[in-house]
This record gives structure tokens, C-alpha cells and sequence, in this order.
């Protein structure tokens, strides 16, 4: 069994601490190679182009609310929503279920 991280020193003080206090076992293995933690890090870069072009945010319920929304319709570009959409395709079913969550007509 194994994690990986970055180089970052935090990580390896906070493994050895759980590690002492028999939170993870002690033959878990850190290995800090950046480029094993990259599918995790290249999954954000993209939210993170989104945010860059709105030239930042006023308070942390508009954050809060833009970056939740751009989420949303990036979840259901990869089809994560599809158990929950009770059999139904296409916009308007999506606009349903963005209605269900969130209580606001789309």
C-alpha cells in the first residue's frame, strides 16, 4: 500500500504523525514523485483556467457559488451525474437535476 505527493515537506511530517498515533498502518509507503500525483493535480488545472479569466472573486460566497457551478457542469461533461438523473438524458433533464440540487430553475 502506498501514497504519493509532491516534494512538500508537510506531507512527510503529517504520515509520520498518523503513522505514531496507529491512524495508517506503518508499512504504508510515501513516495513523493511528483509526476505519480499528476492525474490529481491535472484534474484541477483546468478549474483553475476557469477561475483565472473571471479576474477573481469580490467575497467567498461568490467563490463559493462560481467555483460549486463550474464543478457542476464539468461533472456532467464526464458523466458523474447519470446514476442520479433517475433515467432521464438530454438538457432538460440535466436542468431537472441541477433544479433538485440547488432549488433554482435553470
Amino acid at each position: 500500500m502506498s501514497i504519493s505527493s509532491d516534494k512538500a515537506p508537510t506531507y512527510g511530517e503529517a504520515i509520520r504523525e498518523l503513522k505514531a498515533e496507529g491512524k495508517i498502518p506503518n508499512e504504508l509507503l510515501h513516495r513523493q514523485i511528483k509526476s505519480l500525483n499528476n492525474r490529481l493535480e491535472g484534474d484541477h488545472g483546468k478549474l483553475k483556467r476557469l477561475i483565472k479569466s473571471t479576474l477573481g472573486f469580490q467575497t467567498m460566497k461568490t467563490a463559493y457559488a462560481t467555483i460549486m457551478g463550474f464543478e457542476v457542469m464539468r461533472m456532467f461533461r464526464k458523466g458523474q451525474f447519470r446514476l442520479w438523473m433517475l433515467g432521464e438524458t438530454g438538457p432538460i433533464a440535466e436542468a431537472r437535476f441541477i433544479n433538485r440540487l440547488f432549488g433554482v430553475y435553470a
